[in-house]
């Protein structure tokens, strides 16, 4: 059996889907916090809530692989463990979605996948790890609104971004539960091609035919600006962290593996902009 944890989430339903082409939809199972939120999936559903071991041991007792979708709350990394032990214990390979460069990077947004990995590592599971770079649907906001402010803003400077969208990730996740030979490699995975803010502004302005130019603020600055844009203060500290360190060159790699996982080329940043504003 194939369990997805945090199935009815986004990315959890596009694995499903994506699954369901791979193996038969009996060998898979929705595992979510809420089950409701999952019965449309076309598989079984069990009830998996990360705070409240028992029901993991549920979900997890017969699972042969196992895909840990990390989760959001601030308490994720002990959350995150208690997913790894009753993968361990049902003798599950385990698969878990990171971040990019975990172990190295100095990005505050990693450092829950960090922790994460290294207790994947030190509890014996066999494991996969899934690096995933930046999605393109973390810009669906800046995108849309673009328009209308006639700017795209950020801190990343002339920093490269190697994101891939949400449904490219999901077909290498895919493929590497339904795969064989990935266990004990860590992937780091990305879109094919790396761009600045300031190209992606570019792109919206080729698709709506407005100037559209990107503002490269401080990082407290654009801090500020998330925040003014209905951000929490401390998530939008962290995303303009995420800023910084892309001006570093965290996200610029494009070493091609998730391509070569999904068997086609991932999703171009122009094409994701030009469907998403419906030209």
């Amino acid at each position: 059996m194939i369990v997805v944890t945090g199935a009815s989430g986004h990315l959890g339903r596009l694995v499903i889907e994506e699954l369901k082409k791979r193996v038969p939809a009996e060998r898979i199972v929705a595992a979510a916090r809420t089950p409701e939120k999952a019965a449309d999936l076309g598989v079984e559903v069990r009830e998996a809530d990360y705070d409240r071991p028992e029901t993991l041991k549920g979900a997890l007792g017969d699972a042969t692989r196992v895909l840990l979708i990390s989760g959001l709350d601030a308490n994720r990394a002990q959350q995150h463990a208690a997913v790894v032990d009753a993968a361990k214990e049902a003798g599950a390979v385990l698969a878990y979605t990171s971040a990019p460069n975990a172990d190295l990077t100095e990005a505050a947004l990693a450092a829950d996948h960090k922790a994460t990995e290294a207790y994947i590592k030190a509890s014996g599971v066999a494991y996969t790890l899934l690096r995933n770079n930046w999605y393109h649907e973390n810009y669906e906001q800046s995108i849309t609104i673009a328009p209308q402010l006639g700017a795209v803003y950020g801190a990343a400077g002339d920093g490269r971004i190697a994101a891939a969208s949400r449904a490219d990730y999901a077909a290498g996740a895919a493929a590497v539960l339904a795969g064989e030979g990935h266990e004990g490699k860590v992937y780091e995975l990305s879109g094919d091609t790396a761009w600045t803010l300031a190209e992606l502004a570019a792109e919206i302005s080729a698709v709506t035919g407005k100037e559209i130019t990107y503002q490269d603020l401080p990082k407290d600055d654009y801090a500020g600006v998330l925040a003014g844009a209905g951000v929490p203060a401390p998530m939008a500290g962290v995303l303009a962290d995420v800023d910084v360190q892309i001006s570093h060159g965290w996200l610029a790699q494009t070493p091609g593996t998730l391509r070569e996982l999904i068997g086609r080329p991932t999703q171009p940043i122009g094409e994701y902009v030009r469907t998403l504003l419906g030209r």
